[in-house]
């Protein structure tokens, strides 16, 4: 494999443009340029819209990233595609790689307990739901059946009891 020279993009043209530039480039798709280019943005406002990100360091890197953590109340994964695009902005288009080691606050994974009903809130939902709607949702918690199982036939126990054919958008099932 031969070592192609790094692609660097119109140094004449405005910051942005030169992102876009390197992202088409390089072929990210077009969510991921404009969520990277949304970051970038917001990591220039941050530090008052005027400072060239050339200026900037890993330390106002680390400092944006823990107010998204602290202030902005982001999940963990939007902090990292947020470091994601700065990396990106700094090792491919400024071609200024970051020195160091990026440690901000990390955001904290909220925990969320499953949502489980009561058997009498079970049995008062089921009563409130009549016709097909109520034999489906009988039958389903009834035979603790997933509702794909239900929508395509897929009950060993029930086969050839039940006439369940799929639905024609979906054609041959199985």
């Amino acid at each position: 494999m031969e070592n192609k020279p790094k692609f660097r993009p119109d140094p004449d043209a405005k910051l942005m443009d030169q992102v876009r530039e390197v992202l088409r480039y390089y072929h990210y798709a077009y969510r991921t340029e404009s969520t990277y280019c949304q970051w970038i943005l917001r990591y220039i406002q941050f530090f008052g819209g005027k400072t060239h990100p050339r200026k900037l360091d890993a330390k106002h890197i680390e400092k944006f990233l823990s107010h998204l953590a602290t202030k902005g109340n982001v999940a963990a994964s939007t902090q990292r595609q947020a470091l994601n695009a700065l990396v990106f902005l700094y090792r491919d288009v400024l071609n200024q790689p970051l020195d160091g080691k990026i440690a901000p606050v990390r955001s904290k994974r909220k925990p969320s307990p499953p949502t489980v009903l009561t058997q009498e809130e079970v049995q008062q939902m089921l009563r409130m739901i009549s016709g097909t709607h109520g034999l489906m949702a009988k039958l389903l918690y009834g035979a603790g059946l997933r509702l794909m199982e239900y929508a395509f036939g897929e009950c060993p126990g029930l086969s050839g009891l039940l006439p369940i054919t799929p639905a024609k958008r979906f054609g041959n099932c199985k």
